[in-house]
């Protein structure tokens, strides 16, 4: 039974949250810089319980006054997820693919309306399969859809990322701009360069993150870009299949057909060893991008000449680790 006293409370509660303003949408200037920051500890984990004053942030060498931080966790997002479709993806493929449907599970809470994503696929030419959207259901019958094949147009993925979807009110400030690419990195087919794709990013304020399919202890000639990609954006590679075979003595000490491996494929330890690292990678990118504090300043030393501008963030705590974008372009794309 609800007490007469406490109803009266509950009702003017009610009628006072109801009878608020809305609140404004957050504004800012036009020469203002956006810089997302995620700190972790010697041993990976976020440190999430830090204040303004345990930061500094510097813009060419000069120290800059930080004019807004939050540290909110759950921060709302739009993220794109980036699928590789190329021949390269076709022996691993349904690995590939249970990793991109548990991210979009993950990373897009059903009913959640803070979280939108969209999915863009690429082989020979890239291609906008789901525009934006906050229903994860629909990217992931897409993904239960695709057959690999083709060549790997990840730098035209990109670029299509930052120009060529539905965007949600508020990017990127609220919503934030995220781009987690499921791939190796390599790229031979794009019309778009490198550079071009990652100048784009950063002046759209997009981080990117990759869940690397590089498997068994090999590289990929692609893999620097993957993580150059990441690292200048703010954001990092994770991959999910390595040191899957760590106790591997050789290949040629019991022959088999598909080499000597400690986990053979097709048994149970082998798909839970997959399954485990994919569910690591997930839950890091997804605690990373959920977890990051968000600062804002305005330049104290402008240069409209200057094509690039460098960012350093430095945190008053010994051994973290400090992510942030590495820079951005004070002109408008």
């Amino acid at each position: 039974m609800t007490m007469p006293g406490r109803t009266l409370l509950l009702s003017l509660v009610a009628m006072t949250l109801w009878s608020q303003p809305a609140q404004p949408p957050i504004r800012i200037e036009v020469n203002e810089v956006i810089v997302p920051v995620t700190v972790t500890d010697d041993k990976g984990r976020f440190v999430s319980n830090l204040e303004q004053k345990d930061f500094k942030i510097y813009d060419e060498g000069r120290e800059q006054s930080i004019r807004y931080f939050t540290r909110e966790h759950h921060q709302p997002v739009v993220v794109g997820f980036l699928l590789d479709l190329s021949s390269a993806s076709r022996v691993h493929w349904k690995t590939y693919a249970e990793a991109a449907r548990e991210l979009v599970f993950m990373m897009l809470p059903e009913g959640d309306k803070r979280f939108s994503g969209y999915l863009i696929t690429y082989s020979t030419e890239a291609e906008l399969a789901v525009n934006t959207t906050s229903d994860s259901q629909v990217i992931v019958d897409k993904i239960d859809k695709l057959k690999p094949g083709g060549g790997a147009a990840l730098y035209d993925a990109v670029y299509m990322a930052c120009t060529s979807r539905n965007l949600v009110k508020g990017e990127p400030i609220e919503p934030r701009r995220v781009i987690v690419i499921i791939g190796d990195g390599h790229d031979n087919a794009s019309k778009k360069r490198l550079e071009e794709v990652l100048e784009i990013a950063q002046r759209n304020l997009v981080t990117v993150y990759g869940v690397s399919t590089v498997a068994f202890g090999f590289n990929s000639e692609g893999e620097k870009n993957l993580t150059r990609l990441a690292e200048e954006t703010g954001g990092r590679v994770e991959y999910p299949l390595e040191g899957l075979y760590k106790d591997v003595s050789g290949y040629l000490s019991t022959p088999s057909d598909e080499g000597n491996y400690a986990l053979k494929v097709g048994t149970g330890g082998y798909a839970a060893a997959i399954a485990k690292g994919i569910f690591s990678a997930i839950a890091n990118v997804t605690g990373e991008v959920t977890t990051q504090y968000l600062i804002r300043y305005v330049p104290n030393n402008p240069d409209p000449g200057r094509q690039f501008r460098n960012i350093t963030v430095q945190v008053n705590l010994p051994n973290v680790k400090i992510r942030s974008r590495k820079g951005y372009f004070p002109a408008a794309p």
